[in-house]
């Protein structure tokens, strides 16, 4: 295709998401550094090379609408590009795709490592285990005057019994998801609650006594129900307690992270730590606070990127790379080993979280960073 034609596809709106990433990445540096537009050999040279790479361009009548397959670069300050565009995904290094080779990460995967999805295993009082994701909907088990019941949107939700003297104990279940698994819950108490991938929710089929306590391993984003003014909602970690009456929040306390973070977007919580030199802070919305060791901070952040799994995309804002590959990781539940220094990069911008594996290392090993798979094995080299 000639630069010019391409060029009046993108005025137009008629572009594909990998003629769009083409066109933007050349206007991106041109905006940065001031430059003049590029000649028609410049645009020639720059399609042949750029388009060559994109992973998405031998199957193009494969790609799926309103799946975004290539996510841009977008720098922090506003950047009017075209029609002002918004872009998709950046790193702080420069690129120009007239200068620098780009480095593209072997697409011939076998097998082909999927994204993951709902998966968990709901495990009663009995010890009984029931893989959720292989149930048929409808009703799961019934425990105490309590009805677990698989709904068709893949959520668990438990349901008090009207009978006089049901849901009395305080049998515990668990609900846990594996590497490449996410699934939401909604508790006795009408208390919302999606898990992150490698997490676990620990709760009782029945709140009762002066506190609503559950405990958390891993990620998990709460919208507490306001059932009972006078049993305020707990969750516990292996480092913190946060206590509310009636809030959204999310908390990620991995093991493999460097610290616990407890993110308000509605409401307020109290967050406690008997191990910090702050033993308890209270946190308003669009506040983060941060456990590293005997340290508890607080800042205010973008709560979206705090949840932004929740909604379906990786969001980094000045991430460092064993940060976006731990995240990496948890999702399609493969390994990360690095090889040699590792590029000192920090990554801003979002990427979809349901596209392959293959496609999330190629829009990565677009900014030159380089990646050797093996299997599940993800090497990261010089």
């Amino acid at each position: 295709m000639e630069a010019k034609e391409l060029l009046e596809k993108y005025r137009a709106g008629k572009c594909t998401d990998a003629e769009k990433a083409i066109v933007e990445t050349w206007y991106l540096e041109f905006e940065e550094e001031g430059g003049d537009l590029l000649t028609n050999t410049q645009l020639e040279a720059a399609t042949d090379r750029i388009w060559n790479r994109l992973p998405i361009h031998e199957a193009e009548e494969a790609i799926v609408p309103k799946r975004s397959l290539w996510p841009v670069i977008r720098i922090a300050a506003a950047i009017v590009l075209l029609a002002s565009m918004a872009l998709y995904f950046f790193n702080t290094s420069r690129f120009n795709p007239l200068e620098r080779p780009l480095s593209k990460v072997n697409s011939d995967l076998k097998p082909v490592i999927l994204p993951g999805g709902n998966k968990a295993t709901l495990t009663l009082a009995d010890g009984k285990q029931i893989t959720l994701d292989e149930a048929g909907n409808g009703k799961l088990a019934e425990q105490s005057g309590i009805t677990i019941t698989k709904t068709k949107d893949g959520e668990l939700v438990y349901t008090a019994s009207s009978s006089t003297g049901a849901a009395k104990t305080g049998a515990m279940n668990m609900i846990s998801t594996p590497k490449g698994g996410q699934y939401q819950i909604n508790l006795p108490d009408g208390t919302k609650v999606w898990l992150n991938a490698a997490s676990s929710l620990r709760y009782p089929t029945a709140f009762t006594g002066e506190a609503r306590q559950v405990s958390l391993t891993g990620e998990g984003y709460f919208e507490v129900a306001k059932s009972n003014p006078n049993m305020p909602f707990e969750v516990l970690t292996t480092t913190q307690t946060v206590v509310v009456l009636g809030t959204h929040f999310n908390i990620n306390s991995y093991d493999d992270e460097p610290g616990t973070k407890t993110t308000l977007l509605e409401g307020a919580v109290k967050v406690i730590s008997p191990a910090t030199s702050v033993k308890e802070l209270i946190l308003k919305p669009g506040q983060q606070s941060a456990l590293h060791g005997d340290h508890l901070d607080v800042n205010n952040v973008n709560e979206e990127e705090a949840i932004a799994w929740k909604n379906g995309m990786f969001l980094f804002k000045d991430a460092d790379l064993q940060t976006v590959m731990r995240s990496v990781s948890r999702w399609y539940d493969v390994q990360v080993n690095y090889e040699g220094n590792l590029p000192k990069r920090q990554f801003s911008g979002e990427i979809h979280r349901n596209i392959n594996l293959s496609e999330v290392l190629d829009i990565l090993s677009f900014f030159k960073v380089h990646f050797r798979v093996d299997g599940k094995t993800i090497t990261v080299t010089k």
